[in-house]
């Protein structure tokens, strides 16, 4: 099965009644249970878990019940191993939209909803995780949210739907671009960031002439992120030195460009091993 680097907020577990795991423990459990469960069920709840993990990287990991439990103000779900299923409950489920009909058990009740998974069937990873984002989204709070926030005005698009963001170092300016794409380009970015977190340990970050760029601290950048109106465009700065070459040309020397449209497939395989050879390279230093 296949194994991905968790977000390091991931690794953590909230203390909890005397029947829960240590905070140091919970991920380790997680992962005897699916090295426990093997076959396709230990498979299934390893691939379910990465793709929690992805779709929030400040997910937490926790052990409860004697049950794997992903928490993010409050519990997002829990991963439950039965002889005929993997069931995935989703706490808050009956409130948090589903256009695609995921939930398929505990439709019931009147707050939770859960995904029974069977030998041989695949989820979509995409709508899984936008699930997921959508459950996290219902547990933030908003009851003693301060006054200012109330009046924080809407990010600026400018053309082709690019938000406009100040220049700043760091995760957060690049979520706040993210955040701010319209539609399908929001997933896109989402996916991006993601792969590139998980394929680049401590990976620098920063928003600078409203683009996202990832890099390495003493090293330059290695990849930008920039939305145009019917795509959105990633920048290899060192790109005609990965392999294979990325399609698009560039009248900058070395750069090479790969442009993601609404339609295509996300080619996580191929992304992420450009990501891993430009992040070796010597990179861009504005």
């Amino acid at each position: 099965m296949s194994t991905r680097t968790r977000p390091k907020a991931a690794t953590k577990a909230k203390a909890g009644a005397s029947k829960d795991a240590p905070v140091e423990s919970a991920s380790r459990l997680i992962d005897q249970r699916i090295q426990d469960l093997g076959g396709w069920r230990g498979e299934t709840l390893a691939r379910m878990r990465a793709l929690i993990l992805e779709a929030d990287p400040e997910m937490t990991e926790e052990w409860k019940w004697g049950t794997p439990v992903w928490s993010h103000h409050g519990i997002v779900c829990t991963g439950e191993s039965y002889k005929a299923a993997v069931k995935l409950t989703f706490a808050k489920g009956a409130t948090i939209p589903d256009p695609s009909g995921l939930f398929n058990s505990s439709l019931e009740g009147n707050t939770r909803r859960a995904i029974d998974i069977h030998e041989g069937e695949k989820v979509d990873a995409r709508v899984f995780k936008a699930l997921v984002k959508a459950a996290v989204a219902r547990n933030a709070p908003t009851a003693k949210a301060k006054p200012a926030a109330s009046k924080a005005k809407p990010v600026k698009l400018l053309s082709g739907g690019n938000p406009q963001i100040a220049k700043a170092d760091g995760d957060a300016p690049v979520q706040a671009y993210i955040n701010a794409l319209p539609g399908w380009k929001r997933e896109v970015g989402s996916w991006l960031d993601a792969l590139i977190v998980r394929n680049v340990p401590g990976v620098k970050k920063a928003v600078k002439w409203n683009t996202p760029f990832y890099g390495i601290e003493g090293q330059g950048y290695f990849l930008g992120m920039h939305a145009f109106t019917n795509y959105v465009k990633v920048t290899f700065f060192r790109g005609t030195s990965l392999r294979p070459v990325p399609p698009g040309p560039s009248k900058t020397q070395d750069t090479r460009y790969y442009d993601i449209r609404e339609d295509d497939p996300l080619d996580e395989a191929q992304m992420a091993k450009w990501v891993k050879q430009a992040a070796a390279l010597p990179g861009w230093v504005p």
